[in-house]
C-alpha cells in the first residue's frame, strides 16, 4: 500500500498541479511567461514600394504576355484580320467611286457645265448674298462648313483632354508661375493692347456681320477676334481675361453656336429636299439684314473659330484657363 504524503510534499507533486489545472483553480503557466507591450506595426515604405512594383510587374507580364494569355493572342489576331479587311474594303470603295467619275476634260462634267455657272448666275437670287463665295460656303455647301465647324470643336476637346491640368491647388500661384517668362506689367505692351484690342474686336465683328456683302465671314472674323483675345491675355494676364472669358464661357458659346447652326441648316435642308417653301426671307441684296440664314450662320462660325483659337493658345501655354 502507498503511504499518504504530507500536505506540504503533496502540494509539490505533479499530480497536485494537474488536479489544480483540471479543476480550474490554478493555471500552471500563469505568471510564468514574461509579457511585454507590443509596438504598433510600422510597414517599411521602401519594402512596400518594392513589393507593389514587383506585384505590378508580375501582373503586367501575366496580362500582356501573349504566350500565357490566350485572350490577348486572340484579340491581336482578330484585330489584324479586321484591320486588313477594313483596308481592303476602303480601297475597293475608293476605287469604285473613282471609276464612276467622269473623264478628265469631258464636257459633261458638272464642274464644267453646271456648278460654276449655277453659282455665278443664280447665286444672288437663290442665296441673297452679294458675296458669291459666302453664298457658296454657307448655302450650297453649308453641310461641309458644318462639318468643318464640328472638326474645330472636336480638335479643341481633344486638346483639352490631352493638355488640361486638373490640379487646382493654388490658382494664384499658377498665374504667377505662368508669368515667369512673360512681360510683367509691361507698360508698352499694355498701352498698345489698350489701343489695339477694341478696334480689333470691332473689326472682327464687322468682318463677320458683313461676310455676305463682301470679303470676310465667320472664319476670317473669328480669327481676328481670337487674335485680339490672345493679345489681351499676353498684355494683362489670365486673371483679368478670365473675368469675361473662361472655359465655361467657351463651352457654352461653342455649344450654342453649333446647335444653332445645326438646327438652322437642318430646317433648310429639310425644306429644300422636300421642295417646301422656306418662310425665312432672303431680304434685299446688299442690306445688312439679308441673305436669309447666312447672316446667322456667319455669327455662329465666328464664335466657334474665335473660341477655338484662344483655347488652343491657352491649353498649349499653361494647360488650362
Amino acid at each position: 500500500m502507498s503511504r499518504k504524503l504530507p500536505d506540504d510534499e503533496y502540494r509539490k507533486t505533479k499530480s497536485f498541479r494537474l488536479k489544480q489545472w483540471l479543476d480550474g483553480t490554478k493555471d500552471p503557466f500563469l505568471d510564468t511567461v514574461e509579457m511585454k507591450a507590443q509596438k504598433p506595426f510600422e510597414e517599411d515604405q521602401e519594402e512596400k514600394k518594392q513589393f507593389d512594383q514587383e506585384r505590378k510587374t508580375r501582373l503586367t507580364n501575366w496580362v500582356y504576355n501573349s504566350k500565357r494569355n490566350r485572350d490577348v493572342t486572340a484579340f491581336r489576331s482578330l484585330y489584324r484580320i479586321c484591320a486588313a479587311l477594313f483596308c481592303v474594303f476602303l480601297l475597293i470603295t475608293l476605287l469604285t467611286a473613282v471609276s464612276w467619275l467622269p473623264t478628265e476634260g469631258e464636257e459633261d462634267r458638272p464642274v464644267n457645265n453646271e456648278v460654276a455657272e449655277r453659282y455665278i448666275e443664280s447665286g444672288l437670287q437663290e442665296t441673297g448674298a452679294v458675296n458669291i463665295v459666302t453664298g457658296m460656303i454657307l448655302d450650297y455647301r453649308a453641310f461641309d462648313t458644318l462639318g468643318e465647324s464640328h472638326v474645330l470643336f472636336t480638335a479643341t476637346m481633344t486638346v483639352l483632354i490631352l493638355l488640361r491640368l486638373d490640379r487646382d491647388k493654388d490658382k494664384k500661384e499658377q498665374h504667377a508661375n505662368d508669368r515667369v517668362y512673360e512681360p510683367k506689367n509691361d507698360v508698352i505692351l499694355q498701352t498698345v493692347a489698350k489701343i489695339l484690342v477694341p478696334p480689333i474686336f470691332i473689326f472682327g465683328i464687322y468682318v463677320i456681320l458683313c461676310g455676305h456683302l463682301g470679303p470676310g465671314g465667320g472664319f476670317s472674323g473669328g480669327a481676328i477676334i481670337g487674335a485680339g483675345l490672345i493679345l489681351y491675355v499676353n498684355a494683362f494676364g489670365f486673371a483679368k481675361t478670365e473675368r469675361f472669358f473662361t472655359a465655361k464661357t467657351y463651352k457654352v458659346t461653342s455649344f450654342c453656336a453649333l446647335a444653332c447652326y445645326s438646327l438652322s441648316k437642318c430646317y433648310s435642308f429639310y425644306t429644300g429636299a422636300n421642295e417646301i417653301e422656306s418662310v425665312i426671307p432672303l431680304g434685299t441684296p446688299g442690306a445688312i439684314l439679308s441673305s436669309g440664314l447666312i447672316f446667322v450662320l456667319n455669327i455662329c462660325v465666328g464664335i466657334v473659330v474665335a473660341g477655338t483659337m484662344y483655347t488652343f493658345y491657352v491649353m498649349f501655354r499653361k494647360g488650362g484657363y
